[in-house]
């Protein structure tokens, strides 16, 4: 990847469907975010997708699927499959794989592999569609092999659109992403890189606080449009959070091009975008590492 041909990164990307158009949600979870989101866009990009989509605007992008196979009782996207193809699309593509925690010893097993064999620098989590409660201490084999490897832990926080309008939210429980929770494995696992996933609300006050007070903890911008960031967020990333936040869009279900057009309104100070686009995503991922 030639950093100085990219002009940003997105940490928040999903692939959603494979070559033979399996998608890693059901029908009714995909149609229930369309309506909730209406993205305007193809809302199961494959990872061939994403790669024509982040290079025509000169981007890279952070890709995976999120493994809830035991909560949902649907079969995710392969995050062996995403990696081996993003390898393919190396000049744009940074694949980041997913495992389903409910099995603690199938989970480490994955990572070890998908680290070593696929090259993923990253692990997806997502404790409300996983249905987890992620400071448990019965998953923290799984932090410790993503610690051990050097891969980020990236964790869905706060609200989420997955399920919304439908009855009972398809039983996804919105507190498993407190971010509070996620403080607990912050502190156990201090070699651990963070990234809290969107502004965590109705909880952007407790991600600042934590993201402030643990150095191995970032947060990424993705999946709401920055005219809707809430004012102390904004403030934040002016100033405590200039090194700590992250480009990201939640595509396909918000495009990064939305994103950038709304951030470009909030006043943000010239020295911290170039931070918040790129710079910051280059020392959290390691991408400047020989």
């Amino acid at each position: 990847m030639d950093l100085d041909d990219i002009i940003a990164i997105d940490v928040h990307t999903h692939v959603e469907a494979d070559d033979a158009h399996h998608c890693s949600l059901d029908q009714e979870l995909l149609d229930a975010s369309s309506k909730y989101f209406k993205p305007g866009v193809n809302r199961t990009p494959t990872v061939d997708d994403l790669a024509a989509y982040y290079r025509e605007r000169k981007m890279a992008a952070v890709v995976f699927t999120v493994d809830a196979r035991t909560a949902l009782g649907h079969p995710p996207v392969s995050s062996e499959e995403i990696a081996a193809r993003a390898a393919e699309h190396a000049d744009v593509l940074i694949p980041f794989g997913s495992v389903d925690p409910h099995n603690v010893p199938e989970a480490v097993a994955r990572i070890e592999i998908l680290a070593r064999d696929y090259g993923v620098r990253g692990m997806k989590f997502h404790p409300s569609l996983q249905d987890v409660e992620p400071n448990d201490r019965q998953y923290y084999p799984i932090y410790e092999t993503c610690a051990e490897h050097g891969l980020v832990a990236l964790f869905h926080t706060g609200q989420t659109g997955i399920g919304a309008g439908l009855p009972g939210g398809r039983g996804i429980k919105l507190r498993y992403s407190d971010p509070m929770l996620l403080d607990d494995i912050a502190a156990d696992f201090p070699t651990l890189t963070m990234i809290f996933a969107h502004p965590s609300v109705p909880w952007v006050d407790s991600s600042i606080s934590i993201a402030t007070h643990k150095a191995n903890v970032y947060i990424d911008l993705s999946g709401w449009s920055p005219k809707y960031f809430p004012p102390q967020l904004v403030r934040n990333i002016n100033s405590l959070l200039k090194h700590k936040a992250l480009f990201g869009s939640d595509f396909p279900v918000l495009t990064p091009d939305r994103w950038i057009k709304d951030f470009a309104e909030l006043g943000i100070k010239d020295e911290v975008v170039p931070l918040i686009m790129k710079e910051n995503a280059i020392g959290v991922l390691g991408l400047a590492e020989k």
